[in-house]
């Protein structure tokens, strides 16, 4: 089911379906793609970087990002254009995030699960040692006094 929602780019109300933005907010984008294409895809400029697109074509360096990374352009064919990682701002030319913070990444989900595991083992022992606690044990019939 669609729905009416604002415009993220511009506060204009529009039915929400494919796109997130509204029609006027879609064709500028679409412009800008098509002014960034038509740039880099020129046999001289085909070695220009992100700096040099983004001063050519005035597209913002976000925007050209957002096209890489929705995949609107592959950088294969472009080897000078980098864009900032999303977590530490290193130049990348593939994927959200640099080999260091994907590596950092992993030694802290490592970690947490260590920590985890840890944190279930000393429960399961508490929990252990509380059933063990509260178990009693009587001598019934066992001392007949004859």
């Amino acid at each position: 089911m669609q729905n009416l929602e604002n415009c993220p780019k511009c506060g204009k109300l529009f039915v929400k379906g494919i796109r997130t933005v509204c029609n006027d907010c879609h064709k500028e984008v679409e412009k800008m793609f098509e002014t960034v294409y038509q740039f880099i895809r020129r046999r001289e400029n085909r070695a220009a970087t992100m700096e040099e697109v983004v001063e050519a074509t005035g597209v913002s360096e976000q925007q050209i990002s957002r096209f890489i990374r929705e995949g609107r352009l592959q950088l294969a064919q472009f080897p000078n254009i980098t864009y900032p990682c999303d977590s530490c701002g290193k130049r990348i030319r593939e994927g959200r995030i640099c080999s260091s913070c994907q590596s950092n990444l992993g030694k802290d989900l490592k970690q947490t699960t260590e920590v985890e595991k840890v944190s279930e083992r000393n429960r399961r022992e508490q929990e252990e040692r509380a059933r063990k606690a509260s178990t009693y044990h009587s001598l019934g019939d066992r001392f007949d006094e004859n």
